[in-house]
């Protein structure tokens, strides 16, 4: 049995993140936490979230826990999913925000005048249903996961490493941009796993047995 960790920020509804690990993972110990010591304790970590970059900053630091996903992000298999991947980088557009500083790289915005489809038909923002993600190679949170597989999104904003190697994926939407991001013990993806049916599932039950 392991031991899984849902950081709780107060951004966001995790309850579907939890009930999607424990189908994929029954038997281990899948839990919701605001609290440092438990996310320490834990054997892997789930870093989710939802909303405004500069918010989910703030309620990071008013609870106290910067330094628990620090120590997470650098020491075992830490997941990212949506803001949870953004608030990796070093900054963020949207507000103006310094991230966490783990990757680097930067969050920026669709470009409005660049959000056209093949056809010429207008693209809106927020890039927000279901989109094809292409893998950039081989790793073992893909397991199983057919390339070109379709995934959930919801977002306004998406992450542009600088270094090409931490790219997982990519996405086309008006413009073609990174949708996951790996680094050693870290994966981090723009989607909702917990929203993208069997291919989702798939991940999340990659992530029980990734063993970086």
């Amino acid at each position: 049995m392991t031991s899984v960790a849902i950081i709780d920020y107060g951004m966001g509804n995790l309850r579907s993140v939890a009930k999607a690990i424990e189908h994929v993972a029954p038997g281990h110990d899948v839990f919701i936490t605001s609290d440092p010591v438990r996310v320490a304790e834990a054997a892997r970590v789930v870093f989710p979230g939802q909303g405004a970059m500069p918010d989910c900053m703030r309620e990071l630091d008013l609870r106290g826990l910067r330094p628990a996903v620090l120590e997470a992000a650098a020491s075992k298999p830490f997941l990212g999913i949506c803001i949870g991947q953004q608030m990796l980088f070093e900054h963020s557009a949207e507000g103006d925000v310094p991230g966490l500083g783990i990757l680097p790289g930067e969050v920026i915005r669709f470009p409005d005048d660049e959000m056209r489809a093949a056809d010429g038909a207008r693209l809106k923002v927020p890039h927000m249903g279901w989109n094809k993600v292409w893998q950039s190679g081989a790793h073992p949170m893909w397991d199983g996961i057919a390339d070109g597989e379709r995934f959930y999104f919801v977002h306004s904003y998406f992450v542009a490493p600088k270094v090409s190697g931490h790219a997982a994926a990519h996405t086309d939407y008006g413009v073609r941009f990174t949708s996951a991001v790996a680094r050693a013990n870290i994966f981090a993806v723009q989607f909702h796993p917990e929203k993208s049916a069997a291919a989702g599932l798939r991940l999340l039950a990659n992530f029980i047995q990734w063993a970086p």
